[in-house]
């Protein structure tokens, strides 16, 4: 892995589905992703993406696994990253999430699906925003404890009578119409949470004997893995925990580990020099967009995302 972190500059949408090995930050949050195609191929169905908006406030991170290979994979990650790109600038992704469900299935090919995690790091108050679509749970790490555990998501609320054909949380592409939850979490400094393709809690074991049938390492398998490498940098965490596993199952699918951790280091306050270069990059994007005949990545009509760039008050959740 390289020891200088990428730091993701305003506007940048960075990732794909090729093999990385990579640190990367953004005010506030760092990252590590290892992604590893299977068979040594340079691209996998993992993707993975990770942008910054106009003023540095909000990260975003999208982890999908597709059920494919190859060539049209690649052409999904292209327009996932337009979609990226498009809802840079919104607080709550609710409307990526939908977005991306809806462009997935238009473009998906019959029996094509994904699962995916998105998930919203909110800078000034620390918090993160998930969404599940039918991806396997996050792990967290509560420094203070000093141990890894699931982090469920909250069971969907009863389905209202023409809510009958709505699913829940669905993986992408399998009902244009499906809703979709966010959970929040506040980190403290030195909290994290591990997403993961489904490849690791899939591996097999050994058979006990030859007669037994080889067993998945399931959510606990991973969960006891992680813990026994509690102690780990993050910046080798990443490393050691797909070792360990590969060391003792069986993996055949494409991997991809997405370690985030707040940082300790201090967020820039609001103010009117930073409304003003946001307000200034906002607009020289749009006319970029504009020229090129793409959606314009605008922010989204919230006070705490327009005016709290310039009152630092005005980031604070109710």
């Amino acid at each position: 892995m390289q020891t200088e972190p990428h730091t993701l500059q305003c506007f940048e949408v960075w990732g794909g589905n090729d093999a990385v090995d990579r640190a990367v930050s953004v005010p506030g949050l760092d990252a590590w992703v290892l992604s590893k195609p299977h068979a040594g191929d340079a691209l996998g169905g993992d993707i993975h993406y990770l942008s910054s908006c106009a003023t540095g406030r909000i990260g975003r991170v999208l982890l999908a696994d597709v059920s494919g290979h190859g060539l049209r994979v690649s052409e999904i990650a292209i327009r996932l990253r337009e979609l990226m790109r498009r809802y840079i600038n919104f607080v709550d992704h609710t409307r990526l999430v939908r977005t991306l469900n809806e462009e997935f299935a238009a473009i998906a090919t019959p029996g094509m699906f994904a699962t995916a995690a998105v998930i919203t790091w909110w800078a000034p108050a620390g918090e993160l925003d998930i969404t599940s679509a039918g991806h396997p749970p996050a792990l967290i790490y509560r420094h203070a404890a000093g141990t890894w555990s699931t982090l469920e998501m909250p069971e969907a609320a009863p389905l209202m009578p023409h809510e009958a054909s709505e699913l829940h949380d669905a993986p992408l592409g399998v009902l244009s119409t499906t809703q979709y939850q966010r959970m929040q979490v506040q980190l403290a400094p030195g909290d994290m949470v591990l997403l993961y393709s489904d490849a690791l809690i899939e591996a097999t074991r050994p058979a006990a004997a030859p007669t037994t049938a080889r067993d998945e390492l399931g959510i606990a398998g991973l969960l006891a893995a992680a813990n026994a490498e509690a102690q780990s940098p993050p910046g080798e965490f990443v490393a050691r925990l797909f070792a360990r596993v590969h060391g003792a199952c069986q993996v055949d699918d494409d991997v991809t580990l997405l370690l985030l951790r707040r940082s300790e280091t201090t967020v820039e306050k609001s103010g009117p020099a930073q409304g003003l270069l946001a307000s200034f990059r906002i607009a020289r994007e749009a006319l970029r967009d504009w020229t090129r005949g793409k959606a314009a990545a605008l922010p989204e009509a919230r006070t705490d995302n327009i005016l709290g760039a310039w009152v630092d008050r005005l980031n604070r959740r109710k």
